[in-house]
Protein backbone atom coordinates (compact mmCIF):
# COMPACT_ATOMS: atom_id res chain seq x y z
CA UNK A 1 0.00 0.00 0.00
CA UNK A 2 1.99 3.50 -0.98
CA UNK A 3 0.16 7.00 -0.04
CA UNK A 4 1.07 9.88 -1.97
CA UNK A 5 2.03 13.04 0.07
CA UNK A 6 2.86 16.72 -1.14
CA UNK A 7 5.23 18.85 -0.11
CA UNK A 8 5.59 22.33 -0.35
CA UNK A 9 8.95 23.58 -0.74
CA UNK A 10 9.52 27.68 0.30
CA UNK A 11 6.45 29.77 -1.28
CA UNK A 12 7.17 29.12 -4.75
CA UNK A 13 3.86 27.20 -4.99
CA UNK A 14 5.76 24.29 -6.54
CA UNK A 15 4.71 21.15 -5.22
CA UNK A 16 6.51 17.62 -5.60
CA UNK A 17 5.19 14.30 -5.09
CA UNK A 18 6.93 11.76 -3.40
CA UNK A 19 6.28 8.17 -2.58
CA UNK A 20 7.63 5.58 -0.28
CA UNK A 21 6.59 2.54 1.46
CA UNK A 22 6.22 3.03 4.86
CA UNK A 23 6.31 -1.28 5.32
CA UNK A 24 9.59 -0.38 3.79
CA UNK A 25 9.97 2.06 5.68
CA UNK A 26 9.10 0.19 9.30
CA UNK A 27 6.83 2.30 9.83
CA UNK A 28 2.61 3.78 9.41
CA UNK A 29 4.49 7.12 8.54
CA UNK A 30 2.07 8.78 11.72
CA UNK A 31 4.37 9.90 13.98
CA UNK A 32 4.21 13.76 13.54
CA UNK A 33 7.03 13.90 9.54
CA UNK A 34 9.25 11.06 11.68
CA UNK A 35 11.07 8.35 9.13
CA UNK A 36 11.33 4.77 10.22
CA UNK A 37 10.92 5.88 14.41
CA UNK A 38 14.22 8.62 14.05
CA UNK A 39 14.25 11.75 15.67
CA UNK A 40 15.28 14.49 13.07
CA UNK A 41 18.50 14.79 15.40
CA UNK A 42 19.47 11.34 15.09
CA UNK A 43 18.81 11.64 11.04
CA UNK A 44 21.22 14.78 10.71
CA UNK A 45 24.08 12.91 12.94
CA UNK A 46 23.78 9.89 10.24
CA UNK A 47 23.88 12.12 7.89
CA UNK A 48 26.70 13.96 8.89
CA UNK A 49 28.64 10.22 9.63
CA UNK A 50 27.83 9.31 6.05
CA UNK A 51 29.14 12.48 4.60
CA UNK A 52 32.06 12.56 6.45
CA UNK A 53 33.20 8.93 6.14
CA UNK A 54 32.83 9.77 2.06
CA UNK A 55 34.55 12.73 2.22
CA UNK A 56 37.77 10.62 3.95
CA UNK A 57 37.09 8.25 1.30
CA UNK A 58 37.31 10.64 -1.49
CA UNK A 59 40.39 12.65 -0.23
CA UNK A 60 41.87 9.13 0.03
CA UNK A 61 41.48 8.24 -3.42
CA UNK A 62 42.60 11.85 -4.68
CA UNK A 63 45.95 11.65 -2.45
CA UNK A 64 46.45 8.34 -4.37
CA UNK A 65 46.25 9.75 -7.75
CA UNK A 66 48.29 12.18 -6.68
CA UNK A 67 51.04 10.50 -5.80
CA UNK A 68 50.64 8.29 -8.54
CA UNK A 69 50.72 11.38 -10.48
CA UNK A 70 54.23 12.80 -8.99
CA UNK A 71 55.53 9.50 -9.11
CA UNK A 72 54.66 9.19 -12.82
CA UNK A 73 55.94 13.01 -13.47
CA UNK A 74 59.07 11.97 -11.37
CA UNK A 75 60.33 8.85 -13.61
CA UNK A 76 59.57 10.61 -16.82
CA UNK A 77 61.66 14.23 -15.98
CA UNK A 78 64.00 13.19 -12.52
CA UNK A 79 64.19 9.67 -12.50
CA UNK A 80 65.36 9.12 -16.21
CA UNK A 81 68.38 7.31 -17.08
CA UNK A 82 69.93 10.48 -19.25
CA UNK A 83 69.06 12.81 -16.14
CA UNK A 84 71.65 14.61 -13.86
CA UNK A 85 70.61 13.27 -10.51
CA UNK A 86 70.42 9.87 -11.72
CA UNK A 87 73.95 9.93 -13.45
CA UNK A 88 75.25 11.70 -10.15
CA UNK A 89 73.80 9.78 -7.57
CA UNK A 90 73.21 6.59 -9.79
CA UNK A 91 76.30 4.80 -9.67
CA UNK A 92 77.33 5.41 -5.63
CA UNK A 93 73.68 4.32 -4.64
CA UNK A 94 73.40 1.18 -6.98
CA UNK A 95 77.06 0.51 -5.91
CA UNK A 96 75.72 0.39 -1.89
CA UNK A 97 72.61 -1.23 -3.32
CA UNK A 98 75.33 -4.40 -4.24
CA UNK A 99 76.98 -4.04 -1.16
CA UNK A 100 73.87 -4.23 0.94
CA UNK A 101 72.04 -7.31 -1.27
CA UNK A 102 72.99 -10.17 0.85
CA UNK A 103 70.28 -8.83 3.66
CA UNK A 104 67.70 -9.70 0.99
CA UNK A 105 68.81 -13.66 1.85
CA UNK A 106 66.84 -12.95 5.26
CA UNK A 107 63.96 -11.48 4.31
CA UNK A 108 60.66 -12.93 2.93
CA UNK A 109 60.54 -14.69 -0.38
CA UNK A 110 57.10 -14.00 -1.33
CA UNK A 111 57.37 -10.13 -0.91
CA UNK A 112 59.39 -7.14 -2.52
CA UNK A 113 62.12 -6.29 -0.91
CA UNK A 114 61.76 -2.89 -1.99
CA UNK A 115 58.37 -2.80 -0.22
CA UNK A 116 59.73 -4.70 2.75
CA UNK A 117 62.84 -2.13 3.12
CA UNK A 118 60.34 1.05 3.07
CA UNK A 119 58.54 -0.61 6.02
CA UNK A 120 61.38 -1.02 7.75
CA UNK A 121 62.79 2.08 7.59
CA UNK A 122 59.21 3.94 8.53
CA UNK A 123 59.02 1.32 11.45
CA UNK A 124 62.59 2.32 12.27
CA UNK A 125 61.40 6.53 12.15
CA UNK A 126 58.71 5.83 13.94
CA UNK A 127 60.71 4.16 17.02
CA UNK A 128 63.19 7.08 16.91
CA UNK A 129 60.88 9.25 17.20
CA UNK A 130 59.22 7.48 19.93
CA UNK A 131 62.65 6.90 21.70
CA UNK A 132 63.66 11.35 21.58
CA UNK A 133 60.69 11.66 23.11
CA UNK A 134 60.47 9.15 25.96
CA UNK A 135 64.48 10.67 26.37
CA UNK A 136 63.20 14.23 26.77
CA UNK A 137 60.77 13.09 29.57
CA UNK A 138 63.19 11.27 31.01
CA UNK A 139 66.11 13.90 31.46
CA UNK A 140 63.99 16.99 31.09
CA UNK A 141 66.17 20.10 29.28
CA UNK A 142 67.75 22.52 32.85
CA UNK A 143 65.73 25.37 33.55
CA UNK A 144 66.70 28.40 31.58
CA UNK A 145 67.74 31.20 33.57
CA UNK A 146 66.61 34.36 32.66
CA UNK A 147 68.30 38.08 32.86
CA UNK A 148 67.96 40.29 35.43
CA UNK A 149 68.30 44.38 35.79
CA UNK A 150 70.24 44.93 38.52
CA UNK A 151 69.27 48.89 40.02
CA UNK A 152 71.54 51.60 38.40
CA UNK A 153 74.61 52.40 40.53
CA UNK A 154 77.19 53.74 38.17
CA UNK A 155 79.09 57.28 38.31
CA UNK A 156 78.05 59.34 35.40
CA UNK A 157 79.21 62.74 33.66
CA UNK A 158 77.24 65.04 31.91
CA UNK A 159 79.10 65.54 28.34
CA UNK A 160 79.09 69.20 26.92
CA UNK A 161 75.94 67.82 24.26
CA UNK A 162 74.01 66.80 27.09
CA UNK A 163 74.56 63.24 27.34
CA UNK A 164 75.17 60.90 30.21
CA UNK A 165 78.17 58.87 30.13
CA UNK A 166 78.20 56.07 32.74
CA UNK A 167 82.11 55.07 33.87
CA UNK A 168 83.55 53.03 36.65
CA UNK A 169 86.89 52.98 38.63
CA UNK A 170 89.78 50.90 39.84
CA UNK A 171 92.78 50.93 41.30
CA UNK A 172 94.58 54.16 43.36
CA UNK A 173 93.06 56.89 43.55
CA UNK A 174 93.70 60.13 40.85
CA UNK A 175 96.18 62.04 43.21
CA UNK A 176 98.18 58.82 43.21
CA UNK A 177 98.31 57.32 40.18
CA UNK A 178 101.23 56.98 38.54
CA UNK A 179 99.86 55.44 35.08
CA UNK A 180 96.23 56.19 33.94
CA UNK A 181 94.13 53.62 31.67
CA UNK A 182 90.86 53.98 29.77
CA UNK A 183 89.39 50.99 28.61
CA UNK A 184 86.27 51.18 25.95
CA UNK A 185 84.57 47.81 26.00
CA UNK A 186 84.28 45.12 23.04
CA UNK A 187 80.42 44.28 21.75
CA UNK A 188 78.07 42.67 24.20
CA UNK A 189 79.78 44.07 26.83
CA UNK A 190 79.96 46.97 29.22
CA UNK A 191 81.97 49.04 31.99
CA UNK A 192 82.29 46.27 34.26
CA UNK A 193 84.56 44.64 32.27
CA UNK A 194 87.27 46.40 32.08
CA UNK A 195 90.35 44.13 32.29
CA UNK A 196 88.43 40.89 33.37
CA UNK A 197 89.68 39.32 37.01
CA UNK A 198 91.98 42.64 37.15
CA UNK A 199 93.51 42.36 40.65
CA UNK A 200 93.32 45.41 43.23
CA UNK A 201 96.43 44.74 44.31
CA UNK A 202 98.26 44.42 41.37
CA UNK A 203 97.07 47.77 39.90
CA UNK A 204 97.83 49.14 43.48
CA UNK A 205 101.62 47.69 42.77
CA UNK A 206 101.96 49.68 39.68
CA UNK A 207 99.87 52.26 40.56
CA UNK A 208 97.81 52.48 38.12
CA UNK A 209 94.47 54.16 37.71
CA UNK A 210 91.82 52.39 35.41
CA UNK A 211 88.42 53.96 34.12
CA UNK A 212 86.65 52.01 32.32
CA UNK A 213 82.99 53.20 31.10
CA UNK A 214 79.63 52.05 28.80
CA UNK A 215 79.58 53.20 25.43
CA UNK A 216 76.28 55.44 23.90
CA UNK A 217 73.12 53.06 24.65
CA UNK A 218 75.19 50.40 26.70
CA UNK A 219 74.68 50.11 30.50
CA UNK A 220 73.43 53.43 31.75
CA UNK A 221 75.25 55.87 28.86
CA UNK A 222 72.81 57.88 27.36
CA UNK A 223 71.90 57.17 23.57
CA UNK A 224 74.00 59.00 21.09
CA UNK A 225 71.53 60.55 18.29
CA UNK A 226 74.54 59.84 15.16
CA UNK A 227 77.50 58.72 16.83
CA UNK A 228 80.48 57.56 14.58
CA UNK A 229 84.56 56.85 15.59
CA UNK A 230 85.08 60.45 15.85
CA UNK A 231 82.81 61.01 18.64
CA UNK A 232 83.52 57.62 20.38
CA UNK A 233 87.19 59.18 20.39
CA UNK A 234 85.54 62.76 21.92
CA UNK A 235 83.44 60.94 24.45
CA UNK A 236 86.90 59.43 26.33
CA UNK A 237 88.58 62.71 26.09
CA UNK A 238 85.60 64.28 27.75
CA UNK A 239 85.87 61.52 30.07
CA UNK A 240 89.45 61.97 30.71
CA UNK A 241 89.00 65.46 31.83
CA UNK A 242 85.92 64.94 34.31
CA UNK A 243 87.47 62.68 36.30
CA UNK A 244 90.75 64.37 36.66
CA UNK A 245 93.29 62.50 34.43
CA UNK A 246 95.71 65.37 33.75
CA UNK A 247 98.19 63.71 32.32
CA UNK A 248 98.29 61.70 28.85
CA UNK A 249 96.82 58.05 29.37
CA UNK A 250 96.72 54.66 28.33
CA UNK A 251 94.33 53.58 26.08
CA UNK A 252 93.42 49.76 26.06
CA UNK A 253 91.62 47.78 23.40
CA UNK A 254 90.20 44.35 23.07
CA UNK A 255 88.78 42.70 20.25
CA UNK A 256 85.68 44.86 19.04
CA UNK A 257 86.77 47.61 21.43
CA UNK A 258 89.89 47.60 19.38
CA UNK A 259 88.30 50.47 16.95
CA UNK A 260 87.48 52.42 19.72
CA UNK A 261 91.39 52.43 20.33
CA UNK A 262 92.51 53.11 17.26
CA UNK A 263 90.18 56.23 16.67
CA UNK A 264 91.33 57.83 19.81
CA UNK A 265 94.78 57.01 18.60
CA UNK A 266 93.87 58.89 15.51
CA UNK A 267 91.62 62.06 16.91
CA UNK A 268 93.22 63.03 19.91
CA UNK A 269 96.51 61.65 19.72
CA UNK A 270 98.04 64.29 22.01
CA UNK A 271 95.95 63.03 25.08
CA UNK A 272 96.99 59.07 24.18
CA UNK A 273 100.94 57.80 26.09
CA UNK A 274 99.94 55.27 24.22
CA UNK A 275 98.20 51.84 23.50
CA UNK A 276 97.43 48.62 24.20
CA UNK A 277 95.49 46.37 21.82
CA UNK A 278 94.38 42.28 22.60
CA UNK A 279 93.24 40.64 20.00
CA UNK A 280 92.96 43.36 17.61
CA UNK A 281 89.57 43.44 15.37
CA UNK A 282 90.18 45.39 12.40
CA UNK A 283 87.48 46.56 9.69
CA UNK A 284 86.77 43.36 7.69
CA UNK A 285 86.18 45.11 4.48
CA UNK A 286 89.31 47.05 5.10
CA UNK A 287 90.47 48.13 1.60
CA UNK A 288 93.56 47.82 2.41
CA UNK A 289 94.19 44.33 3.39
CA UNK A 290 95.27 41.84 0.51
CA UNK A 291 93.09 39.65 -0.96
CA UNK A 292 95.15 36.81 1.16
CA UNK A 293 95.00 38.44 4.06
CA UNK A 294 91.25 38.65 3.72
CA UNK A 295 90.32 35.22 2.80
CA UNK A 296 92.59 34.30 6.02
CA UNK A 297 90.29 36.44 8.18
CA UNK A 298 86.88 35.19 6.83
CA UNK A 299 87.45 31.60 6.35
CA UNK A 300 88.10 31.05 10.26
CA UNK A 301 84.70 32.51 11.08
CA UNK A 302 81.34 30.53 11.07
CA UNK A 303 78.69 30.52 8.44
CA UNK A 304 76.32 32.12 11.11
CA UNK A 305 78.88 35.29 11.50
CA UNK A 306 79.58 36.00 8.27
CA UNK A 307 75.87 36.41 7.86
CA UNK A 308 76.15 38.46 10.50
CA UNK A 309 78.86 40.71 8.90
CA UNK A 310 76.82 40.66 5.77
CA UNK A 311 73.78 41.62 6.76
CA UNK A 312 75.56 44.62 8.73
CA UNK A 313 76.72 46.33 5.84
CA UNK A 314 74.18 45.79 3.82
CA UNK A 315 70.83 44.95 5.10
CA UNK A 316 71.17 46.76 9.16
CA UNK A 317 67.63 46.54 9.55
CA UNK A 318 67.74 42.74 9.45
CA UNK A 319 70.13 42.57 12.74
CA UNK A 320 67.19 43.59 15.45
CA UNK A 321 65.16 40.45 14.29
CA UNK A 322 68.37 38.52 15.03
CA UNK A 323 69.40 40.01 17.93
CA UNK A 324 65.47 39.90 19.45
CA UNK A 325 65.86 36.14 19.11
CA UNK A 326 69.42 35.53 20.79
CA UNK A 327 71.06 38.18 23.77
CA UNK A 328 68.20 40.39 23.51
CA UNK A 329 65.94 37.67 24.21
CA UNK A 330 65.54 38.09 28.16
CA UNK A 331 67.35 34.62 28.64
CA UNK A 332 71.31 33.64 29.16
CA UNK A 333 72.84 31.28 26.78
CA UNK A 334 76.57 30.61 26.12
CA UNK A 335 79.12 33.47 24.51
CA UNK A 336 79.81 31.17 21.90
CA UNK A 337 76.07 31.26 20.41
CA UNK A 338 75.14 34.75 21.33
CA UNK A 339 77.95 35.95 19.37
CA UNK A 340 78.53 32.71 16.36
CA UNK A 341 81.68 32.32 17.74
CA UNK A 342 84.19 29.41 16.45
CA UNK A 343 86.55 28.62 19.70
CA UNK A 344 89.56 26.37 20.20
CA UNK A 345 90.01 24.17 22.72
CA UNK A 346 91.85 26.22 25.53
CA UNK A 347 89.00 28.80 25.37
CA UNK A 348 86.15 26.42 25.83
CA UNK A 349 87.38 25.11 28.80
CA UNK A 350 87.72 28.70 30.13
CA UNK A 351 84.13 29.48 29.50
CA UNK A 352 83.22 26.40 31.37
CA UNK A 353 84.75 27.49 34.43
CA UNK A 354 81.98 29.12 36.93
CA UNK A 355 83.78 32.19 37.67
CA UNK A 356 84.08 33.00 34.05
CA UNK A 357 80.14 31.86 33.61
CA UNK A 358 79.32 34.76 36.37
CA UNK A 359 81.22 37.35 34.73
CA UNK A 360 79.58 36.84 31.48
CA UNK A 361 76.11 36.60 32.24
CA UNK A 362 76.87 39.89 35.18
CA UNK A 363 78.27 41.75 31.99
CA UNK A 364 75.49 40.82 29.93
CA UNK A 365 72.65 41.83 32.03
CA UNK A 366 74.46 44.85 32.81
CA UNK A 367 75.25 45.49 28.21
CA UNK A 368 71.34 44.78 27.68
CA UNK A 369 70.11 47.02 30.65
CA UNK A 370 67.98 49.38 28.12
CA UNK A 371 66.61 46.48 26.24
CA UNK A 372 67.20 48.45 22.88
CA UNK A 373 68.60 46.67 19.60
CA UNK A 374 70.03 50.53 18.39
CA UNK A 375 72.91 50.54 20.25
CA UNK A 376 73.96 47.06 19.17
CA UNK A 377 72.89 47.69 15.16
CA UNK A 378 74.71 50.89 15.50
CA UNK A 379 78.07 49.11 16.79
CA UNK A 380 78.02 46.20 14.37
CA UNK A 381 77.85 48.87 11.27
CA UNK A 382 80.47 50.70 13.05
CA UNK A 383 82.91 47.66 12.86
CA UNK A 384 82.16 47.20 9.10
CA UNK A 385 81.84 50.64 7.44
CA UNK A 386 83.70 53.29 6.81
CA UNK A 387 86.13 54.33 9.49
CA UNK A 388 86.86 57.77 7.93
CA UNK A 389 90.80 56.45 8.32
CA UNK A 390 92.81 53.38 8.38
CA UNK A 391 94.76 51.77 10.85
CA UNK A 392 97.92 52.39 8.47
CA UNK A 393 97.27 56.52 9.21
CA UNK A 394 98.63 56.05 12.29
CA UNK A 395 102.02 55.13 10.97
CA UNK A 396 104.91 57.54 11.79
CA UNK A 397 106.02 59.23 8.54
CA UNK A 398 106.90 62.73 7.10
CA UNK A 399 104.61 64.85 6.22
CA UNK A 400 105.01 65.87 2.16
CA UNK A 401 105.91 69.35 1.95
CA UNK A 402 103.16 71.53 0.15
CA UNK A 403 103.25 72.63 -3.44
CA UNK A 404 103.85 76.06 -4.55
CA UNK A 405 106.46 78.60 -5.26
CA UNK A 406 106.51 79.59 -1.44
CA UNK A 407 107.18 76.30 -0.47
CA UNK A 408 110.15 75.94 -3.17
CA UNK A 409 111.68 78.75 -2.10
CA UNK A 410 111.78 77.71 1.56
CA UNK A 411 113.18 74.20 0.57
CA UNK A 412 115.63 76.07 -1.27
CA UNK A 413 116.58 77.85 1.71
CA UNK A 414 115.91 75.32 4.15
CA UNK A 415 113.75 76.96 5.87
CA UNK A 416 111.51 73.81 6.21
CA UNK A 417 110.58 72.34 9.49
CA UNK A 418 110.28 68.81 9.23
CA UNK A 419 106.96 66.91 10.27
CA UNK A 420 105.88 64.25 11.77
CA UNK A 421 102.24 62.59 11.14
CA UNK A 422 100.65 59.69 12.51
CA UNK A 423 100.46 58.26 16.59
CA UNK A 424 103.77 59.15 17.85
CA UNK A 425 103.69 56.85 20.91
CA UNK A 426 103.99 53.62 21.92
CA UNK A 427 101.42 50.89 20.29
CA UNK A 428 101.57 47.16 21.92
CA UNK A 429 99.49 44.36 20.26
CA UNK A 430 98.95 40.84 21.87
CA UNK A 431 97.85 38.34 19.87
CA UNK A 432 96.93 34.87 20.60
CA UNK A 433 97.82 31.85 17.76
CA UNK A 434 94.99 29.83 18.34
CA UNK A 435 92.39 32.97 18.41
CA UNK A 436 90.17 31.84 15.86
CA UNK A 437 87.56 34.86 16.24
CA UNK A 438 90.19 37.48 15.61
CA UNK A 439 92.83 35.08 13.63
CA UNK A 440 96.47 35.85 13.25
CA UNK A 441 96.07 37.06 9.78
CA UNK A 442 94.41 40.17 11.11
CA UNK A 443 98.13 40.59 13.28
CA UNK A 444 99.73 40.23 9.94
CA UNK A 445 97.97 43.22 8.36
CA UNK A 446 98.67 45.59 11.59
CA UNK A 447 102.37 44.60 11.59
CA UNK A 448 102.43 45.27 7.92
CA UNK A 449 101.21 48.89 7.96
CA UNK A 450 102.40 49.55 11.32
CA UNK A 451 106.04 48.23 11.48
CA UNK A 452 106.76 50.40 14.57
CA UNK A 453 104.05 48.64 16.80
CA UNK A 454 105.39 45.83 19.10
CA UNK A 455 103.79 42.65 18.52
CA UNK A 456 103.77 39.96 20.64
CA UNK A 457 102.60 36.69 19.73
CA UNK A 458 101.27 33.87 22.12
CA UNK A 459 101.59 30.55 21.08
CA UNK A 460 99.23 28.10 23.04
CA UNK A 461 96.57 31.42 23.81
CA UNK A 462 93.02 31.50 22.12
CA UNK A 463 90.76 34.89 22.27
CA UNK A 464 89.91 34.54 26.03
CA UNK A 465 92.46 32.57 27.66
CA UNK A 466 95.46 35.37 28.32
CA UNK A 467 93.03 38.43 28.48
CA UNK A 468 90.60 36.89 30.86
CA UNK A 469 90.96 35.61 34.46
CA UNK A 470 94.85 35.27 34.23
CA UNK A 471 97.07 36.48 36.73
CA UNK A 472 100.30 35.83 34.81
CA UNK A 473 99.33 37.78 32.09
CA UNK A 474 98.12 40.53 33.55
CA UNK A 475 101.28 41.15 35.32
CA UNK A 476 103.25 40.24 31.84
CA UNK A 477 101.23 43.39 30.23
CA UNK A 478 102.21 45.74 33.06
CA UNK A 479 105.74 45.05 32.95
CA UNK A 480 106.18 45.28 29.65
CA UNK A 481 104.30 48.36 29.31
CA UNK A 482 105.81 49.98 32.65
CA UNK A 483 108.90 47.95 33.69
CA UNK A 484 109.52 46.93 37.44
CA UNK A 485 106.67 47.96 40.13
CA UNK A 486 107.46 51.24 41.45
CA UNK A 487 103.78 51.69 43.36
CA UNK A 488 101.44 54.57 43.78
CA UNK A 489 102.87 58.34 44.11
CA UNK A 490 103.87 59.53 47.65
CA UNK A 491 101.59 62.46 48.25
CA UNK A 492 103.95 66.00 49.03
CA UNK A 493 103.96 66.78 52.36
CA UNK A 494 102.09 69.85 52.94
CA UNK A 495 103.86 72.62 54.03
CA UNK A 496 103.56 74.14 57.48
CA UNK A 497 101.95 77.56 57.42
CA UNK A 498 101.41 78.39 60.82
CA UNK A 499 102.97 81.20 62.66
CA UNK A 500 106.49 81.08 64.42
CA UNK A 501 105.54 81.80 68.31
CA UNK A 502 107.92 83.43 71.03
CA UNK A 503 108.60 81.28 74.28
CA UNK A 504 106.42 83.76 75.98
CA UNK A 505 103.47 82.00 73.28
CA UNK A 506 103.61 85.81 71.20
CA UNK A 507 104.11 86.16 67.57
CA UNK A 508 106.50 88.29 66.41
CA UNK A 509 105.88 91.46 63.96
CA UNK A 510 106.95 90.78 60.55
CA UNK A 511 108.45 93.96 59.16
CA UNK A 512 108.55 93.50 55.55
CA UNK A 513 111.13 95.91 55.35
CA UNK A 514 113.87 93.47 57.14
CA UNK A 515 112.82 90.75 55.16
CA UNK A 516 115.19 90.00 51.99
CA UNK A 517 115.06 87.34 49.74
CA UNK A 518 118.40 85.70 48.63
CA UNK A 519 118.70 87.46 45.47
CA UNK A 520 118.89 90.60 47.79
CA UNK A 521 121.18 89.43 50.34
CA UNK A 522 123.92 88.72 47.05
CA UNK A 523 123.20 91.75 45.66
CA UNK A 524 124.26 93.20 49.14
CA UNK A 525 127.41 91.41 49.31
CA UNK A 526 128.12 92.09 46.05
CA UNK A 527 127.56 96.15 46.55
CA UNK A 528 129.76 96.01 49.55
CA UNK A 529 132.58 94.33 48.19
CA UNK A 530 132.52 96.92 45.51
CA UNK A 531 132.64 99.55 47.97
CA UNK A 532 135.46 98.63 49.84
CA UNK A 533 137.36 97.93 46.56
CA UNK A 534 136.56 102.08 45.55
CA UNK A 535 137.32 102.85 49.40
CA UNK A 536 141.02 101.30 49.14
CA UNK A 537 141.49 103.26 45.58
Amino acid sequence: MSEVNDYVVGDTGIRYNSSYSTDAAGGDGGDGGSYGGETPAAKAAENWKYHAVEFAKGFAEMSVEFGKGVRDVLKQSVIKEDSILVKKIGPPFVKVCGRLSFLNEYLPEDRDPAHVWSVIFFVLFLASAVLIASNDNIYPTPSVKKVCIHPPNASRILLPDGRHLAYHEQGVPAELARFSMIAPHSFLSSRLAGIPGIKASLLQEYGIRLVTYDLPGFGESDPHPSRNLESSAMDMLHLSYAVNVTDKFWVVGYSGGCMHAWAALRYIPDRIAGAVVVAPMVNPYEPRMTKVEKNKMWKTWTTKKKAMYILARKFPRLLPYFYHRSFLSRVHGPIETRLALSLGIRDKALLEHPSFEDFWQRDLEEAVRQKNAKPFVEEAVLQVSNWGFSPADLKVQRKRPGKGIVHWIKSLYGQTEEILTGFLGQIHIWQGMEDMVVPPSTTDFLQRVLPDAMVHRLLYEGHFTYFYFCDECHRHIFSTLFGNPQGPLVPEPEADQSPIQNNDGETPDTILGDTTTEEENVSCVVNSDKEEEDYID
